[in-house]
């Protein structure tokens, strides 16, 4: 049994679903907190009663569900954008250029980071359907290829999606008035006081730091695939076109005219779409890492996904294979912000704060808060619930030691998305699209793994 045959069979022995992962740590979380924070005063039974109303709190909190149905569209508008025409048209150029494993690898892995970078959802899809067109290229010319490397370049943009425009925590901390309000009641009020209102895609997307980060990623990740793809085995390989897209001639009649109107939906996505250019020129004056928020993120996917889909129907039937990816977040963000809740009002957040204060400096702190966040995504496989969890500890830590927020920020959007490429949560969109298993491309990815990590530590050190 090979290497990897060994690693998948232990990740799976060790690892259920995600959606059981949550209901765990939720009762893990529970059983923490009421042996650690439980107050003498107290009796054994009033206090448990007490944990789960603060469970029933985080659950429902407004504020973080509003969060959830933005990371949702995040997704789901990311992979309709990914089906439209345009994107295909690119793709298809692209493959003519991937005549050989070397070439598509490093090829697949520069445009789909570019696209990571900008959103999430987009880029997830536009590798998967990107690699999926090099193996039909592939077969079609009759050229031999390492497909499994093709589909972990597929991949690479959830090694960099968190601290591009769309991640989670950087969007949510670009919101006025977010940082207050989750950390409100975790910190004395001086420190409240000094907490600042947002923080800004300047001081984390647009951070020195940040950007030497991202350049190194765009230049060495490409050419380390490229370096791999050169010394794979290549064969030749039979994957046919699985474009199933429907001619419809069957006359519409009455109003089911304008489900098929392409000047109905055009009108409306310049409509959209010119919106949000008055947003960026009169609200933010051209300053667009301003622009870029959860709401704004999404209202320009929407606009680019109506604009570019032929119809209402076939946005429609983008909207049906895309929805089934967001059913985790659905369901698995609000046991997250129930966890969240039982160790914001237990306390549970400044127990662990103060043991992370108690071992840190300055320059240790970084690189604590990177590997724990690598850590709490292989158990909490989602950027958004991953924040809701670890955020307030990060803040709380970094407040009381008096290190920068934005750079603290930055260390867990860095660890976050580097485990993306040890847990294959996230890949089950590429896996469906390609026809490739998670143990043929964990090799790989795990590749790319070491590559990422040794860049955001340098990055990390060095600011």
């Amino acid at each position: 049994m090979s290497f990897t045959d060994k690693y998948t069979k232990v990740f799976k022995y060790l690892l259920p679903t995600p959606f059981t992962i949550a209901i765990v740590l939720t009762i893990v979380t529970f059983f923490i907190a009421f042996f650690v924070t439980q107050p003498s005063s107290e009796t054994a039974g009033n206090y448990s009663i007490q944990l789960l109303k603060y469970w029933e709190e985080g659950i429902w909190n407004s504020g973080l569900m509003v969060f959830a149905m933005q990371m949702m569209l995040m997704l789901v508008l990311g992979h309709i954008l990914a089906l439209t025409k345009p994107v295909n048209h690119i793709i298809s150029l692209a493959v003519k250029k991937c005549n050989n494993t070397a070439n598509s690898a490093a090829l697949v892995t520069f445009l789909t980071v570019l696209v990571g970078l900008f959103n999430w959802g987009l880029g997830l899809i536009f590798g998967a359907i990107f690699a999926r067109k090099v193996a039909e290229h592939a077969t079609k010319q009759n050229i031999k290829i390492n497909y499994p490397i093709i589909g972990a370049a597929g991949y690479s943009a959830l090694l960099v999606w968190h601290g591009g425009l769309s991640g989670s925590s950087l969007a949510k901390v670009a919101e006025p008035g977010h940082l207050k309000a989750m950390i409100n009641g975790l910190i004395p009020e001086n420190q409240l006081a000094i907490l600042p209102e947002q923080i800004s895609y300047w001081e984390t997307v647009g951070s020195s730091m940040n950007i030497f980060v991202m350049i190194l990623l765009v230049l060495l990740l490409p050419i380390s695939m490229y370096w791999l793809g050169k010394r794979s085995e290549e064969k030749t390989i039979n994957i046919t076109d699985n474009d199933n897209s429907e001619i419809i001639t069957q006359k519409k009649e009455g109003a089911e005219i304008l489900d098929y109107s392409r000047w109905f939906i055009l009108i409306f996505g310049i409509i959209l779409l010119f919106y949000v250019g008055y947003k960026v020129a009169i609200d933010y004056q051209f300053d667009l890492l301003k622009f870029f928020n959860p709401n704004n993120i999404n209202l320009l996917l929407f606009s680019l996904a109506i604009l570019f889909h032929k119809n209402i129907y076939q946005f429609l039937k983008a909207l049906d294979k895309a929805i089934g990816g967001a059913s985790g977040i659905l369901i698995q963000f609000p046991l997250y912000f129930g966890i969240m809740g039982i160790m914001s009002n237990s306390g549970l957040v400044n127990e662990i704060a103060n043991f992370f204060v108690s071992i840190s400096t300055e320059t240790s702190y970084p690189i604590y808060t990177f590997f724990s966040a690598g850590l709490v995504n292989v158990f909490v496989p989602s950027g958004g619930g991953q924040w809701a969890v670890q955020g307030p500890i990060i803040v709380q830590s970094a407040m009381d030691l008096g290190i920068s927020l934005p750079k603290s920020i930055m260390a867990l959007a860095y660890g976050d998305q580097l485990t993306n490429m040890l847990q294959p949560f996230w890949a089950l969109p590429l896996l469906g699209i390609t026809g490739l298993k998670a143990k043929e491309i964990l090799p790989y990815t795990l590749y790319m793994m070491l590559i990422g990590m040794a860049i955001y530590i340098s990055g990390l050190l060095l600011f």
